[in-house]
């Protein structure tokens, strides 16, 4: 940005806060640049200085200064053009409102982390006329399967809210090593989130931890493995890996909570050799007074090779 902008505040932008706005706006610009043109007033509100707490109202007119865009240290061009051109035949909803988009395995959900790049940033190259595109909850880098992004302020409150009333369904299938228990149809166990010195996030089952509840219920056993159906009623993080840990039966393919011999063994056996969860199904609502409409992602060619090869084995 060379020049001052002049930005006018319309309905769906507001409600949120002035600091937030601008992280928004100004991407790229590292967020400690953003306070210090708050703090030093080059950021007016209808020609007046404001907070970061102050949020905008419709109408509003924001005099956004000139800034210089952080330097990135990203991939070069033509590697990020091939990932977004792979992302683009993911997409399995779309609307004015939302994306549902089938996360690939192995791909972040937003840069961050070491990582210059995430479907977020992708979408974004894609859509270059959404004015907004965030994300409504988020799925591990490993994790395939729905994926839900909001295209309007107001569209994403009203997710969220869904989400904290539990009324956003998300259902995943999972393969468990072993026989899954069929007493065990709910796992109710709280969760303790640490970060360790390299910068690793791991999750354990502690009574100090937040309450986290999952539904599982069976799909189909193999000899040596089970596929379930999970249900997470909290959205904790690594919640559905964590549970079927605890529950004796840890997923197929998890490096941080998996069986090692198992995996090991479907890697030898079946070239299988990524975490084998899916979020396969969403259920939501785009706004109050219409119906709730239901997506599903497909499985991937991995996926489909392990479990039809299992099921022969099984026959």
């Amino acid at each position: 940005m060379s020049k001052v902008q002049f930005v006018t505040i319309d309905a769906d932008q507001a409600g949120q806060r002035i600091d937030n706005f601008l992280i928004t706006f100004l991407k790229g610009v590292p967020k400690s640049k953003i306070y210090r043109i708050l703090r030093k007033g080059e950021v007016r509100v209808n020609k007046k200085r404001v907070k970061p707490v102050y949020k905008i109202q419709p109408g509003d007119e924001i005099r956004v200064p000139p800034v210089r865009i952080a330097e990135t240290t990203d991939k070069p061009v033509n590697v990020q053009l091939n990932k977004v051109k792979q992302l683009e035949s993911q997409i399995v909803y779309e609307s004015d409102n939302v994306i549902v988009i089938n996360k690939p395995s192995g791909i972040a959900v937003h840069g961050g982390s070491g990582l210059s790049f995430g479907v977020i940033e992708a979408l974004r190259q894609l859509r270059p006329d959404c004015r907004f595109l965030e994300l409504v909850h988020r799925l591990d880098r490993d994790t395939s399967g729905c994926l839900l992004i909001a295209k309007k302020r107001s569209v994403l409150r009203y997710l969220h809210e869904q989400l904290r009333n539990k009324k956003l369904y998300k259902e995943y299938a999972a393969l468990a090593a072993g026989r899954w228990p069929r007493s065990t149809k709910r796992v109710d166990a709280p969760l303790l989130k640490n970060t360790v010195q390299s910068g690793e996030r791991l999750v354990k089952v502690d009574l100090s931890g937040k309450d986290s509840c999952t539904d599982f219920s069976i799909e189909r056993y193999f000899d040596k493995a089970t596929l379930v159906r999970a249900m997470p009623v909290t959205g904790r993080t690594h919640q559905i890996r964590v549970h079927a840990q605890f529950a004796g039966c840890p997923l197929a393919g998890d490096p941080k909570y998996g069986d090692q011999a198992f995996d090991e063994e479907l890697k030898r056996t079946y070239g299988f050799n990524r975490l084998f969860l899916h979020a396969r199904k969403l259920k939501f609502k785009e706004k109050r007074d219409e119906k709730v409409i239901e997506i599903t992602a497909d499985y991937d060619k991995a996926l489909n090779d392990l479990l039809e090869t299992l099921s022969n084995e099984s026959v």
